[in-house]
């Protein structure tokens, strides 16, 4: 067979039963196949980009390996962004580009671009097929690398003579991969050392990071909690990797984190890290990040290890096998389960001073976050909620209760705008009887919302939850905390100029679209939505442009110095007095009297 047929029958053979692309001269060869094959679906993006995203999506909600097919140049090139996106966030993500003809490398032949050049620092591994004969090695080693110890993206580029030569097609090939060998298995003296820190803290949080879904380490993660009776914090991509509702759970860390959840860091005095990796907007300034704690780290990938924060004991392993271990080794070593109920107390404290909440706005317009939170109750935990990147990002982390993993999606470490609808959509291909919702920024919409015409013609009913507020609203918040209020080149429209008009855009694009501008549209608009399953939604929420994302602490800045609202003393001092409740008392008095807006709704209001 040709090179491009044994591409197909690779992927077939590795259970890409979706792929997403966008043909072009130099996968032609490639499409071919393609066209018949009755195995794998190709779903027709409207831009590269989006079929990187889409692979993100599908792989994130499905735990399998994505695939995302685009030509050389600038179809190649389109796709760096959703590479380095899924790389940074740990994503399995095998994407395969068209190359011209290898005797035309480095002539700058029409549509060249050395992709494996531009690529080798955002790919966990890359590579270019050479001969027809190594194409289903080279696909059966990118799914493996991509999916294997710290997953990752791993692009596999082919010229065109490649995929047009004849080659003898045999599987299974030999994977011939030297010097590749993740640890999963964690070593038992590590795991007893643990255990022995464990049971002398008093004061001991769990920080979670998004390698405990990649690992499928949920239900480990939920019987150790229980079995010590320690705190869990779960970062932005940790989000449903631990129950919300659970009691233990404080919430989620960092810039925009819970106040306990901050708190319990700052004040631990050991940090039990499993697949997190100390990102800055987990940390703030790294010098007085819990200044106190000693720190057990667990990842996959050593060189997480030490690399921001020192570390006492260090532990290379899956995270499920970690925890794993770790209860085991708890439960028949004879040592005591920590008593922390004095720790629990304080924490449990915060949680009842500092529910989420949000200022009304003084324009009477929508708030946001009444409206992610009216759709979390009515759509529910086993809906998907995929997110953009912004204050609406930030909100649906805060306002939408997470109980189950993979269940909540966004680009946490590139930040990356235009995320949302395509990822929505390879998530609806992952899991096609899941509810799919995508909370999307008016920014980050006009990005690649094209692909909501991918969506309507190829089957995949997502509904959208645009927040409109007419601005780069995350940009414009910082604009208006650190520039005074100097807003550059931040406004979209003007207030009342639906320009565009979302709603006419959608509906060109094949879907119902509806315009909610009041709280009481905002639940019988996401009940429409909900019962519509032939074509995608678009609700446009139109908010009030001022709503602002708390808590927040600043760039940079001491995770003690968070703040609840806008112009209000941090809660936490670096003195041991601000772990008194007289202090934070003291504290809430004087922000009572000193802001201009208190929070005036709460959960269940």
């Amino acid at each position: 067979m040709t090179g491009a047929q044994a591409i197909v029958r690779s992927l077939e053979e590795l259970g890409a039963d979706v792929v997403f692309g966008l043909p072009g001269g130099a996968v032609l060869p490639l499409y071919d196949p393609i066209y018949s094959s009755t195995k794998m679906r190709h779903v027709l993006v409207r831009h590269e980009q989006g079929a990187g995203h889409a692979a993100t999506g599908y792989a994130q909600v499905s735990g399998k390996v994505g695939v995302c097919i685009a030509t050389s140049g600038p179809g190649a090139t389109n796709l760096v962004t959703p590479i380095a996106d899924a790389n940074l966030d740990s994503v399995p993500m095998v994407a395969i580009t068209g190359q011209v003809g290898h005797t035309l490398l480095g002539t700058d032949a029409f549509q060249e671009a050395d992709i494996r050049g531009i690529t080798l620092p955002v790919t966990k591994h890359n590579f270019m097929v050479t001969d027809p004969n190594d194409i289903p090695a080279a696909l059966a080693e990118a799914f493996y690398v991509a999916s294997t110890g710290r997953p990752g993206a791993v692009l596999v580029d082919v010229p065109k003579d490649i995929q047009n030569a004849e080659m003898d097609f045999v599987w299974p090939p030999k994977i011939n991969l030297p010097g590749y060998r993740p640890v999963t298995t964690p070593h038992a003296r590590q795991i007893e050392e643990a255990v022995r820190l464990i049971s002398q803290a008093k004061q001991p949080v769990f920080y979670i990071g998004g390698g405990v879904i990649k690992a499928n380490a949920h239900k480990e993660l939920k019987e150790f909690a229980e079995y010590t009776g320690i705190p869990v914090v779960t970062t932005l991509m940790a989000l449903g990797s631990f129950p919300d509702s659970h009691e233990l759970h404080m919430g989620m860390p960092g810039m925009h984190g819970t106040v306990p959840a901050v708190a319990a860091m700052q004040r631990s005095d050991l940090l039990i890290t499993i697949g997190a990796r100390f990102d800055d907007r987990v940390t703030g300034d790294v010098a007085s990040f819990a200044p106190d704690a000693k720190v057990i780290h667990a990842d996959i990938d050593p060189a997480e290890i030490g690399k921001i924060r020192a570390v006492d004991v260090p532990i290379v392993g899956d995270a499920r096998e970690v925890l794993s271990g770790l209860l085991s080794v708890y439960q028949n070593s004879g040592l005591a389960v920590p008593s922390l109920s004095n720790w629990r107390d304080y924490l449990n404290d915060l949680k009842q001073r500092f529910p989420r909440g949000w200022e009304d706005q003084s324009d009477g317009s929508l708030s946001p976050q009444f409206v992610i939170q009216t759709l979390s109750q009515e759509a529910g935990p086993d809906a998907i909620y995929c997110a953009g990147v912004g204050q609406h990002q930030m909100w649906a982390a805060q306002f939408v209760d997470y109980e189950k993993p993979r269940t909540w999606l966004n680009s946490g470490g590139l930040g990356t705008m235009g995320y949302a609808i395509p990822a929505a959509m390879g998530a609806k291909a992952g899991r096609p009887d899941a509810e799919v919702w995508a909370i999307d920024g008016d920014g980050c919409f006009q990005m690649t919302n094209q692909e909501l015409v991918t969506c309507a013609m190829e089957g995949f009913p997502i509904k959208v939850a645009l927040i409109n507020n007419g601005n780069l609203g995350m940009v414009r918040q910082w604009q208006a905390l650190f520039y005074g209020e100097r807003y550059s080149n931040t406004r979209l429209r003007e207030q009342g100029n639906y320009m565009p008009d979302f709603v006419k855009l959608s509906e060109s694009m094949g879907c119902v679209a509806i315009r909610v501008t009041k709280e009481e549209e905002v639940l019988p608009a996401i009940r429409k939505a909900r019962e519509i399953n032939d074509r995608p939604v678009v609700i446009d929420f139109i908010v009030g442009e001022d709503a602002q994302v708390w808590p927040m602490v600043s760039a940079g800045s001491s995770n003690s110095d968070i703040q609840y609202a806008l112009g209000l003393r941090p809660l936490f001092d670096e003195d041991s007095a601000a772990e008194s409740p007289a202090h934070i008392d003291e504290v809430v008095d004087a922000n009572a009297t000193a802001a201009s807006h208190k929070v005036t709704k709460e959960d269940n209001n």
